[in-house]
C-alpha cells in the first residue's frame, strides 16, 4: 500500500501502528517521528513566514473570506506517488488541505486512491481514529495494542488525581485574538484532574475576549498556541502576562501544543500527563520538554 498523509496527526498515527514504511507522501508540517521528514512533501502553506499571531489571524480571515485555500497541494507530486490511500480531514480549513481540493486533485489525476477522512472531536474519538487507521492499513492488531496502552496510561493518571480538588483550567490555543481550546482539549483537562472552562468537549475552538477569561475565574491558564513550539508558546504567554491581559495572581503555563495538544494522535496522552503534572504537581511524572511555568501566581493545587 502506498499512503499519502495530509495531516501531521495522521502521519504520527500511521507510524505508531506500524504503517510508516507505506507512507510515501506527507505535508510540510509532518515532523514526527523524525523518519517522516524523509518522505516527499506534497502540500505546503500559503501563509507567509514571520507573521505575528494577529497578522496570521488577519491573513487567515482574509483568505477564507475570499474563498482562497490556506494550503497548496502539489498535484504533480501526488501523481508521481500514485497513492492507494490518502488520509485527510474535514474538521478545520485552517489545519490542512481542504477535502474538496483533495477530491478534485484525485479526479483530475485520474487517481483511484481511497480517501480516509479523520475528524475526531473528542479524546475518545481520537482513540477510535487510531483503530480505524489500523483497520484500513492492515495493522489492526498493532492499533489495538496502541489504544490499549494509551487507555492504560489514562487510567494511571485518573488514579493519581482521584479524590483531589479539581481547579478550573483555561486553555488558550491562540493569543491575539484569544481563542479557547475546544474539541478534545477539554477532555484532556478533565482527564488530568481539572475542570475545563471556556471550551467544551466536542465543540470547536472559539474566539473569546480576555474579559471572558477573567469571568471564567480560572485557577490557572495554559497557553497552547497552535503552530508554536514550547519556546514560542513561552514567549507569547510572557507577552500576555506582561500586558496584564490575564487575571492577576494565577499561575500561567506554556506548553508545546504541536507535540501534545493540537494534533489528534497518540501524543495527546503525553499532553494529559503534562496537564496532570501542572494541575496536580507530583501526581504523575511530567513529560520532558512539554511545559514551562511562565508566571508563578499566588495559588497552587
Amino acid at each position: 500500500m502506498r499512503i499519502v498523509s495530509l495531516l501531521p496527526s495522521a502521519t504520527e498515527i500511521l507510524f505508531a501502528v506500524g504503517a510508516g514504511e507505506d507512507v510515501v507522501g506527507v505535508t510540510f508540517e509532518c515532523d514526527y517521528p523524525d523518519e517522516a521528514r524523509l518522505r516527499r512533501v506534497v502540500s505546503t502553506t500559503a501563509l507567509p513566514e514571520g507573521l505575528s499571531p494577529s497578522e496570521i489571524d488577519a491573513v487567515v480571515r482574509a483568505r477564507m473570506a475570499a474563498g482562497e485555500d490556506l494550503y497548496t497541494l502539489d498535484r504533480g507530486a501526488l501523481r508521481g506517488l500514485d497513492p492507494d490511500l490518502v488520509v485527510t480531514q474535514d474538521l478545520c480549513a485552517v489545519c490542512a488541505v481542504d477535502i474538496d481540493e483533495v477530491g478534485a486533485a484525485l479526479e483530475h489525476l485520474g487517481c483511484n486512491a481511497t480517501v480516509l477522512t479523520l475528524d475526531p472531536m473528542t479524546l475518545g474519538e481520537v482513540c477510535a481514529s487510531v483503530e480505524e487507521v489500523g483497520r484500513v492499513t492492515g495493522h489492526e492488531a498493532a492499533a489495538l495494542r496502541l489504544t490499549t496502552e494509551l487507555t492504560a496510561r489514562l487510567g494511571r493518571v485518573a488514579s493519581a488525581v482521584a479524590g483531589r480538588a479539581r481547579p478550573a483550567v483555561a486553555v488558550l490555543e491562540w493569543t491575539d485574538p484569544p481563542f479557547s481550546s475546544g474539541h478534545w482539549v477539554p477532555d484532556m483537562v478533565a482527564a488530568a484532574g481539572g475542570e475545563p472552562v471556556l471550551g467544551r468537549s466536542g465543540e470547536r475552538s472559539r474566539q473569546v475576549t480576555f474579559g471572558d477569561v477573567e469571568a471564567a475565574a480560572p485557577d490557572l491558564v495554559v497557553v497552547a498556541p497552535c503552530g508554536y513550539r514550547l519556546e514560542g508558546a513561552r514567549e507569547l504567554a510572557a507577552v500576555l502576562v506582561g500586558s496584564g491581559s490575564l487575571p492577576a495572581g494565577i499561575p500561567v503555563w506554556a506548553v508545546d501544543a504541536d507535540a501534545a495538544f493540537v494534533r489528534p494522535g497518540p501524543r495527546l496522552v503525553d499532553g494529559v500527563e503534562a496537564l496532570a503534572s501542572i494541575i496536580h504537581p507530583g501526581s504523575v511524572p511530567a513529560p520532558a520538554g512539554a511545559a514551562v511555568r511562565v508566571h508563578p501566581g499566588t495559588g497552587g493545587h
